[in-house]
């Protein structure tokens, strides 16, 4: 199967996509055409082939799109820019920060905001515990970025001008019990989430959190 039909199929399974997707195919293959330069040189990924990158990494991302609210987004460790870009890419309507603190990370980052024209992507190149967006943020999401109880601790601020309405969200595979037990609790679990992801038979869960009064 060619990359164009495996992300057709893909998508076709999938909610919260715009209804018209033949945009939103060619700039995803683009950006994982760009991606897989890159990492030929950069080790950006450790999936390395273009059909696993749509899987793992695209439709992944795409996947918890019913699950987030918008406007505004950010991405916390986007690394490769998931699940920040394609995020963007679907929800043009959102405006998405991505916070990456690796160096040659976040400069693909902004090479892919400029190569695909993405207008509503803002890259931040800096530890997000260090990150003043001065802005109320709606979701604050993150890909295999570090404990729940990191995540929340070093995100929480992000929260602090939309403190009712703003969820941190992390992706995680199978479900985190032991996470989960030691997430301090100032940072109240409100929904745990079971994502199927086309294409690809591991676990996926989505951990949804408030963040409580911010310090």
């Amino acid at each position: 199967m060619d990359l164009e039909a495996l992300l057709t199929e893909g998508l076709a399974e999938m909610q919260g996509l715009p209804v018209d997707q033949s945009l939103l195919r060619g700039q995803l293959l683009q950006y994982i055409a760009l991606l897989a330069k890159w990492n030929a040189t950069h080790n950006l990924t450790a999936v390395k082939t273009p059909e696993a990158m749509i899987t793992r990494h695209l439709l992944d991302s795409l996947s918890v799109l019913p699950h987030i609210s918008g406007p505004n987004i950010v991405d916390v460790g986007s690394g490769g820019g998931f699940p920040g870009i394609p995020i963007a890419l679907a929800r043009s309507e959102w405006q998405v920060t991505l916070v990456e603190s690796n160096s040659k990370k976040a400069a693909f980052l902004k090479q892919a905001v400029v190569e695909l024209n993405i207008s509503n992507v803002q890259v931040v190149h800096q530890r997000v515990e260090k990150t003043d967006l001065q802005k109320e943020i709606h979701t604050v999401i993150s890909r295999a970025f570090s404990s729940l109880s990191r995540f929340a601790q070093s995100t929480r601020h992000l929260c602090e001008k939309n403190p009712e309405n703003c969820r941190l969200i992390a992706m995680k595979g199978s479900f985190p019990d032991l996470e989960l037990m030691q997430l301090p609790p100032e940072f109240p679990v409100e929904r745990i989430i079971a994502i199927t992801v086309p294409k690809l038979k591991a676990k996926r869960h989505l951990i949804v959190m408030t963040c409580g009064p911010c310090a």
